[in-house]
């Protein structure tokens, strides 16, 4: 039986994960980009971020001071899943309120308007916010959690390109990506991993390029025409020179992650989400019969 209990204690752990341990292929990823750069600079910076993970991990002290906005994804089984979607909210609600105060974790969550923290503990309107799908994969239920730094946040950008035949309309996308790539610079905290969402509808765009930020460094979109833009993409970003922390070197992005989705005939939005180098998030697997698995 999976219990609001069970999913409030999961919360907290997989926040405490997620705020103070980088996920193996993000470190990996930085580790490569200190061992070919060559500007002193940016070596340093580099340097500094392996460090802070390292002293994170150690000390189990959140990351970054920033410690984001509480997102959740969460995947439900197509079999008998023996939940309550009242429960999941609940549990995840009261697990963040906790984790704010034990891990602990900076109160984020502020009305948009007034700026007032309102119950504070990172809980408001619609916060945290869940995301939900169905996974015929999935045995019971996964929750990924994914806090989201502002920084990186406030560069977002979207726009509606015109449609154009193929070759005008890669071009189109690239140009606004490297675009928004170069007006952002160092402030999402470089070097990030980029998102882009590609096709649906506006709202849909921004949360692919959401979605694509999720994927593993180095893992290519499943789509061969799709997954060589990434690698353009990614050649192009690094060769602007922002580097890291905005101060000039060979890495500005550690990867460059598409997805797309089917739009209108009239329409191409294209959407871009930036995740800074302290790319957080972390998953757990709660089986049918309470068992939970960290992944």
């Amino acid at each position: 039986m999976i219990t609001k209990e069970l999913i409030k204690d999961v919360t907290i752990s997989i926040l405490r994960r997620a705020e103070t341990t980088l996920p193996d292929d993000v470190k990996a990823a930085l580790v490569r980009a200190y061992e070919r750069e060559e500007q002193e600079i940016a070596k340093v910076q580099l340097e500094a971020m392996l460090e802070n993970v390292k002293l994170a991990e150690e000390l189990q002290r959140p990351l970054c001071q920033d410690t984001g906005l509480p997102l959740f994804y969460v995947k439900l089984g197509s079999g008998n899943v023996n939940v309550n979607l009242r429960d999941i909210e609940s549990g995840i609600r009261e697990g963040v309120k906790e984790a704010t105060k034990s891990i602990p974790l900076r109160s984020n969550v502020v009305d948009p308007i007034t700026r007032d923290e309102g119950e504070g503990a990172n809980i408001g309107d619609r916060m945290p916010y869940i995301n939900y799908s169905i996974d015929s994969d999935v045995d019971g239920l996964e929750i990924l959690v994914f806090p989201k730094g502002g920084g990186s946040e406030n560069v977002s950008a979207f726009t509606m390109l015109t449609p154009k035949p193929e070759t005008e309309a890669l071009k189109a996308i690239r140009t606004f990506i490297l675009e928004v790539v170069v007006k952002a610079a160092g402030k999402p905290c470089p070097p990030t991993i980029i998102g882009v969402g590609i096709g649906g509808s506006a709202d849909i765009a921004m949360k692919l390029a959401k979605v694509a930020v999720l994927r593993p460094v180095g893992v290519r979109n499943t789509e061969e025409r799709i997954a060589r833009l990434e690698e353009e993409l990614l050649e192009a970003v690094n060769n602007t020179g922002i580097g890291p922390m905005g101060l000039g070197g060979k890495t500005t992005a550690l990867d460059v992650h598409i997805e797309t989705a089917s739009t209108h005939i009239t329409s191409l939005p294209v959407a871009v989400n930036f995740q800074c180098w302290a790319a957080r998030q972390a998953v757990a697997k709660i089986h049918e019969d309470g068992r939970v698995e960290y992944v």
